[in-house]
């Protein structure tokens, strides 16, 4: 939609928001950068980057409230749970909201009147019409200029490609639960130093909740990164039949297994979690 609006295909966006959980993979944040350099700069769009923090030294510091990822657990008793996914609301609604208000002249806690609003783009194409959902607060209004294009991802990836930009990483953190085994392998055979990372991170969330456990309260399970519910570098990754998957995990989708959650976190649309009141959120918030 940046591009777009960039070549007039669009109308022209006064800001475009990033919201950085501060966990994001290389790629993205370089190719972010070559956004701004070469498609934002030139038409004029500023690219606003707004965080409330990085959310793996969060998960980890006693004295942070917990950042609240959705992590696998596995109980003393062998039941198998998942815990609360509230990461998005936190680190990517949030600022975006508080970045809005800013933007309008309303900062928090001051009410925005009736009748002051932003026009928000949200990039959902039309196989993900169903995605599609209201701001759920007066002064942000939704639209999704790519559904009114009837354009497709397949639509969207055509014109990257024009671009130059077939390469758009996807915008995740790097420890993403809702990542596929694909995803797993990517970042452990095209990056060590990052699958390095979030190794030594599934390491240290065994114990689950850093606050919890600086007080004393009795760990209940083990926490994991993979669905597998074993140690992230133990986990079985690499290509398995589904036959293998049965077996191993009878509950689990072998599709799901290798190719993840493809809704994933995206504003309005995340698949495990309700925005709260006056909820903002987008990869790229764009406001016109």
């Amino acid at each position: 939609m940046l591009c777009l609006a960039a070549d007039d295909t669009l109308p022209k966006i006064d800001y475009a928001v990033f919201a950085d959980t501060g966990w994001e993979p290389k790629a993205v944040y370089q190719h972010l950068d070559r956004l701004e350099k070469e498609i934002a700069k030139p038409a004029g769009i500023p690219i606003l980057r707004v965080s409330s923090g990085n959310i793996r030294n969060d998960a980890l510091d006693p004295s942070h409230r917990f950042a609240s990822m959705p992590l696998y657990i596995l109980n003393r008793d062998g039941k198998q749970g998942m815990t609360r996914r509230q990461c998005t609301g936190e680190y990517k609604i949030k600022p975006i909201k508080k970045k809005i208000r800013e933007l309008l002249g309303y900062p928090h806690p001051v009410r925005v009147p009736k009748g002051v609003f932003v026009e928000q783009w949200v990039g959902i194409s039309v196989d993900e019409f169903h995605r599609a959902k209201d701001s759920g607060v007066q002064y942000m209004r939704n639209l999704h200029p790519l559904i009114e294009m009837n354009w497709s991802r397949s639509d969207c990836v055509r014109y990257l490609t024009s671009l130059g930009l077939a390469d758009t990483p996807k915008s995740s953190c790097l420890g993403c639960t809702y990542h596929g085994n694909a995803q797993w392998r990517s970042i452990r055979d095209s990056s060590p130093e990052e699958w390095a990372d979030v190794v030594a991170f599934d390491a240290a969330i065994r114990a689950g909740n850093a606050r919890a456990n600086a007080t004393g309260n009795p760990l209940l399970g083990q926490a994991f990164l993979h669905r597998s519910r074993v140690p992230l570098s133990e986990a079985p990754i690499d290509h398995v039949t589904a036959a293998e998957w049965a077996a191993l995990q009878p509950e689990l989708d072998a599709d799901d297994m290798e190719s993840g959650v493809l809704d994933g976190c995206s504003p309005w649309s995340c698949r495990g979690e309700q925005p709260e009141p006056e909820a903002v959120h987008n990869e790229f918030g764009l406001a016109a």
